[in-house]
């Protein structure tokens, strides 16, 4: 981040992200401020709070940005929140929606439905990106049969289909309602003809949310007011941008955000390919997917990759590559589901016939090694890509040509557009679509992670950390958002499967062929995914059998859902739960693992929480979470159970690794603890080699500042906090255990923040640190008080 001198107002040294909702609103929400204040957060960061669409779950869908959800309780209910926060010491970021506004219900969003009904002459029609040019207003709310419109009406002075109500513009009322429809500045059209020819931009291919243009100073103005307008008044200290990539201007759109709020920690929901860099933007960092990569791929055993590999094709009688597989998902997407934005991009090439056009720009998106470019690496994306679509379409070379000169230019309208496609193409080709049909290995199929890089070796992650503490010391680091495919504890039990790929392998080729699927890449997804979340109630498991099938878009999918197909996939997780050989076999392997899945959870979670950066909590996952994606992830939240687990821990009753999760709770709350009241403690960042036989088992780094000359201490001084976790923990004990492998402890006094255990001595035997528990944290002995 560039150098400013600017703080937050409230320094945010730690969060629990809560999915304030309609039936968890706001005063629900500040009833858990005490809890929060004792688990060691020193901030709530929330879901969006502006009125959404009405009933929404999740917020993103703002259709007034000039006040707070009344479903929430309102602008009372937020003073309410921000009170009820300040009296135990904690903060608030809130998340905000600038690329797009909610417009499934027009009557709600009063911009959109005076766009509606005023056209270009509206005051809002500059709100919205829109393309006049092409016509009315495509509106895609029909059924896709030929005499929908016969089911107009009209009543109250709108115009209606079914439950969808539409205005009618001053002087037009008169005739039929058809006569009364072809008058309007808007055109109702089926959702098919809307994916070739919607008329506005889209969030991704989501026709309910229209794109805003904020690059405008007065939308800006408009759509910012109200978040803003808590900042100043210091009740916001953090602000979470969701989806920077789809705005015309990202980097203009931060820098009139900083000016606005120059104190607020601001962090961008920017997804980072594997070793991409964030551009120089005036914000806090990302909201943490390249640390959850990095952090869970510690636990993946990389030496599987050629066995999991070799399983995927025995089960799916092909090789896949990654490569082309997302090519073509991306293509796929550009053309299909991205049709429209497609369309609108082509036009602004008249020099090349559209059909020629739509192909050059379309293998471009496809070929895009990252989200979108940005100055000054974007034009080093932007050969690749052309690159890799001439080796793939030699054909296309004089359109290829033509087309990447133009975007060559950053103030060719054209150049400013395809980035918006780009980043759309990337999302719905790669997480919406290859992640479901890339089944290799279904723990690294994550947002932001790279599926076809098999794990992270140690060496990789304190290279990563260490960056990370010098450009990016104050990004998010998480596990677990509402947008992850698995919880991180599913995932977490997933990477076992890497220290033991023979038995898997024998394993899942029995089950596939005992419960064959038509689909037997999905099949393997499937399979996988219940293991890692098993026991799953199964209302659950078929829910996202189905949302996972039509995403992957191979036998069955959204447009077009294949009756035989589904009845099949629901009839094999039927079967999970009442063939009793199948059941138990599967029972009986998801319990054989789930001890070294917990070891690596409690891992994973430490290293997240002490690594460098701002940690994030998502709801519940400070006991075990066996989450699929969402809505699994948004499922209630049993805050009296982690109240009274906390206060057991705090009475001083030991926990247990077991089911109960208390063990992961004991990590969380005093990790953030001891971050919260001794923020000395995590100033810098330095890799603690371990020596001994089983040394590879373990990542230790400690967070110490460097002395004055820059150098670290030689050995392990505890110059701060030293988090210690075991990695690979079947491979460990088949190689029987840590075998006297050891720390240098450097003669300093430490206490185990965990255990309350003391050492001191020149080395730290690891079989005795970790005998209780697979993760310690280390601090100087007089810090650890207050943080236990």
């Amino acid at each position: 981040m560039p150098d400013t001198p600017d703080t937050p107002t409230r320094r945010v040294g730690s969060t629990y992200r809560v999915q304030v909702r309609p039936g968890f609103d706001l005063d629900t929400t500040a009833g858990l401020a005490g809890y929060l204040a004792d688990l060691g957060v020193t901030h709530l960061y929330s879901a969006p709070l502006l009125t959404a669409t009405p009933g929404s779950q999740h917020g993103y869908d703002v259709v007034d940005h000039r006040a707070v959800n009344p479903e929430l309780g309102g602008e009372a209910a937020r003073v309410r929140l921000v009170r009820a926060l300040r009296a135990v010491g904690l903060g608030l970021v809130v998340d905000i929606v600038p690329n797009h506004a909610g417009v499934a219900r027009p009557a709600a969003n009063p911009a959109w439905w005076d766009v509606l009904r005023r056209g270009r002459d509206s005051a809002y029609a500059r709100w919205f990106d829109i393309d006049w040019d092409r016509g009315r207003l495509l509106l895609p709310v029909l059924a896709d049969t030929p005499d929908a419109l016969d089911d107009l009406k009209i009543a109250d002075g709108e115009l209606r289909y079914h439950e969808h109500r539409f205005p009618i513009a001053d002087g037009t009322g008169d005739g039929s309602p058809r006569q009364v429809h072809d008058r309007q500045h808007y055109e109702l059209v089926s959702w098919r003809r809307g994916d070739r020819e919607l008329t506005y931009r889209r969030f991704f291919a989501v026709a309910d949310l229209a794109g805003l243009r904020v690059e405008d100073p007065e939308v800006f103005a408009a759509t910012h007011a109200e978040v803003l307008r808590w900042a100043a008044a210091g009740e916001v200290d953090g602000i979470r941008v969701d989806h920077p990539d789809g705005l015309r201007d990202p980097a203009g759109y931060l820098a009139r955000l900083r000016a606005a709020a120059p104190q607020a920690w601001l962090l961008v929901e920017k997804i980072l390919e594997y070793g991409e860099e964030l551009p120089d933007w005036p914000v806090d960092g990302t909201t943490g997917y390249d640390a959850l990569a990095a952090v869970g791929g510690l636990f993946v055993d990389g030496a599987a990759e050629a066995d999991f590999t070799a399983l995927d094709a025995r089960l799916t009688g092909r090789h896949t590559s990654w490569q082309d597989l997302t090519h073509d998902t991306k293509l796929a997407a550009a053309t299909r589901l991205l049709a429209a934005e497609l369309t609108r991009l082509a036009a602004l090439a008249p020099e090349l016939t559209p059909d020629s056009a739509r192909a050059a720009l379309a293998e471009l998106a496809a070929c895009f090694p990252v989200y979108r470019g940005y100055p000054p690496h974007g034009a080093r994306h932007l050969a690749a890509a052309r690159a890799e679509a001439g080796r793939r379409r030699p054909d296309l070379a004089p359109a290829l040509d033509a087309v990447t000169r133009r975007l060559r230019d950053p103030d060719d309208e054209l150049g400013v557009r395809f980035p918006q496609l780009s980043g759309a193409v990337m999302a719905k080709g790669v997480e919406d679509t290859a992640y479901y049909r890339w089944s290799r290995f279904v723990a690294l199929n994550e947002v932001g992670g790279s599926p076809a890089h098999f794990g992270t070796p140690a060496a990789e992650f304190h290279r990563f950390a260490a960056a990370r503490q010098v450009r990016w010391p104050a990004a998010m680091t998480t596990l677990s958002t509402h947008d992850t495919k698995r919880g991180e504890d599913v995932r977490a039990r997933l990477a076992v499967l890497s220290e033991l790929p023979d038995r898997w392998a024998e394993r899942v080729t029995r089950w596939t062929a005992a419960a064959p699927l038509p689909d037997p890449a999905f099949a393997h997804l499937l399979w996988q995914t219940a293991v890692g979340a098993w026991p799953i109630e199964r209302e659950r498991l078929h829910a996202y059998a189905e949302k996972a099938a039509r995403e992957a878009s191979v036998a069955t999918s959204w447009a077009d859902p294949d009756p035989g197909f589904e009845r099949a996939m629901h009839a094999l997780v039927d079967r999970m739960y009442d063939d009793p050989e199948l059941h138990a076999e599967l029972t009986a392997f998801a319990t054989e693992i789930t001890p070294a899945g917990w070891s690596n959870s409690l891992g994973q979670k430490l290293v997240q929480l002490a690594m460098p950066g701002v940690p994030d909590t998502y709801q519940g996952t400070e006991l075990w979470d066996n989450s699929l994606v969402d809505p699994d992830n948004r499922r209630p939240v049993d805050f009296g159970v982690r109240r009274e687990k906390l206060a057991r821990l705090d009475a001083g009753l030991p926990p247990a690794v077991d089911a109960s999760g208390a063990a992961k709770l004991l990590v969380v709350s005093r990790t953030l603890r001891l971050r919260r009241d001794h923020p000395e403690l995590f100033a810098g960042y330095r890799p603690v080699p371990a020596h001994g036989p089983a040394a590879a088992h373990v990542v230790a780094f400690d967070r110490g500042a460097a002395d004055r000359g820059g150098s670290p201490p030689a050995g392990l001084h505890c110059a701060g906090a030293v988090a210690v976790a075991t990695r690979l923990p079947l491979r460990l004990a088949r190689a029987g255990g840590w075998r006297g492998t050891r720390l240098s402890l450097g003669g300093n006094s430490v206490t185990d923040v965990f255990t309350g255990r003391v050492y001191s001595g020149a080395e730290l035997l690891l079989d005795d640190l970790l005998a209780t528990l697979p993760v310690a944290l280390l601090a100087p002995t007089d810090s650890v008080e207050a943080a236990a």
